[in-house]
């Protein structure tokens, strides 16, 4: 490998997410995403990413194929005191090192078993098998170590798949291990990838892209980047690697402002912060309570805004009110209404918000009701039609209508989106900042 060749490796990175899990539906990879950015600031690129079932034979080709063509390897998974548990296994077999039992390993873990009440098990005790020359990378979270070693010109790090073990343990562990390399070479040291993130919401991808259209300046070493799931669409700039026009705080800041000028009101967040949290922060800052009844979400708006921490200073209740006898009971919905309007209609969604915003005695209600599918839909009323209700007293009132796409569980997340969004754009008008 020439000189040029083994600088540029020595800045590319590759993450290798395992568990056959990952592969049949069961869950899904949560951590690439955080790896890419810890890296991207240090200047590091993840070029790869692979995802590989517990097939000891499989991982150790996926961790060859993978040293090859990075120079920074960071696998995920598959340390657990399990028998599918084999990376410690498939990295001692790829790199021909023997497994030996770490007094470090076995230490950090018996500590932290003994802080739960408990002592490790044979299973356990199998976390304790690191690869000879390896280093040990503590994990302050949870009890299974983690470990780095370097092979062929790369640094491979093997850690937990658990996020929060995962992210602990990049912060405090590898990512200063990977800056003190590059401290020491002056000439491996690479310009940080710097990214900026927008959130959107109630636009399509196709629209947000005919917004930005032109954005980038021709050369600019600048990608754009457009990702649509349930929540909406995230909009990414995100600075080249090993370009040779370096991208100003300036210029970044600038097209930072573009975006916001062009996506206006639908773009919601940035960075990391989600629908919830931004609505959380209004209602805090304004001293709004809220409640929500929900019928075909099921719970999940009141999910999503008790999951932020502090949010008991303004969500007050919900209702789940799944039947239209519960609707009636609960709320005070008539019967009446409900048989002439049917009870996924604007007429109920609005006698719905007001309910549980009387009853709660809050600053504003929030209620969805909608057909979620595969069944219920009707001639007129199909799957995916959801109506979004908001009451906010002295005849401030809102209904929106919505047709979505998708599974069950799709609508049921855009359902929650949109009603948060509601609520979201109704505080602001009301002079929230």
């Amino acid at each position: 490998m020439n000189a040029a060749r083994s600088v540029r490796r020595s800045v590319t990175a590759e993450t290798i997410a395992i568990g056959s899990e990952l592969l049949v539906g069961g869950r899904s990879d949560s951590n690439s995403l955080f790896i890419t950015e810890a890296l991207g600031r240090l200047g590091i690129e993840v070029r790869f990413k692979s995802i590989v079932g517990d097939d000891l034979a499989d991982m150790v080709q996926v961790l060859k194929t993978a040293v090859s063509r990075a120079g920074v390897v960071i696998m995920t998974g598959g340390l657990g005191p399990t028998v599918d548990d084999c990376t410690r296994e498939a990295v001692a077999k790829a790199t021909g090192r023997r497994l030996a039992r770490r007094k470090a390993a076995l230490d950090g873990m018996t500590a932290r078993l003994a802080q739960w009440g408990r002592t490790p098990n044979a299973g356990q005790l199998r976390q304790a098998m690191i690869p000879a020359g390896a280093t040990v990378v503590a994990n302050p979270v949870g009890s299974a170590p983690g470990f780095l070693l370097e092979w062929k010109g790369a640094t491979v790090v093997s850690l937990p798949g658990v996020p929060r073990e995962m992210e602990a343990m990049m912060t405090e562990s590898v990512i200063p291990f990977l800056n003190d390399q590059f401290a020491r070479s002056s000439r491996l040291r690479p310009r940080p990838i710097l990214r900026q993130v927008f959130h959107t919401w109630g636009l399509p991808e196709s629209d947000v892209d005919t917004k930005l259209k032109g954005l980038i300046p021709n050369g600019a070493p600048i990608d754009l980047g457009l990702l649509a799931s349930p929540m909406g669409v995230l909009v990414s700039l995100t600075t080249k690697s090993g370009g040779t026009r370096p991208v100003s705080d300036e210029m970044l800041a600038s097209l930072a402002q573009e975006v916001r000028t062009r996506l206006k009101d639908s773009l919601f967040a940035e960075g990391r912060e989600t629908m919830e949290e931004v609505v959380g922060r209004l209602l805090a800052g304004r001293t709004l309570t809220v409640a929500v009844a929900e019928s075909c979400t099921g719970g999940l708006i009141g999910h999503r805004l008790t999951q932020v921490p502090g949010s008991s200073a303004y969500v007050d209740r919900g209702a789940i009110c799944y039947s239209n006898r519960a609707k009636s009971e609960m709320l005070g919905v008539p019967a009446e209404l409900i048989a002439k309007h049917g009870a996924v209609s604007p007429e109920v969604a609005a006698a719905m918000a007001r309910g549980i915003r009387e009853r709660a005695g809050v600053s504003v209600g929030l209620s969805v009701t909608g057909i979620a599918g595969p069944g219920g839909a009707t001639g007129t009323k199909p799957v995916g039609l959801v109506y979004v209700g908001l009451d906010g007293g002295a005849g401030r009132a809102v209904t929106k209508e919505f047709r979505f796409h998708g599974d069950r569980l799709v609508i049921k997340q855009r359902s929650s989106q949109a009603a948060l969004d509601l609520l979201r754009r109704w505080i602001l008008s009301q002079g929230g900042a």
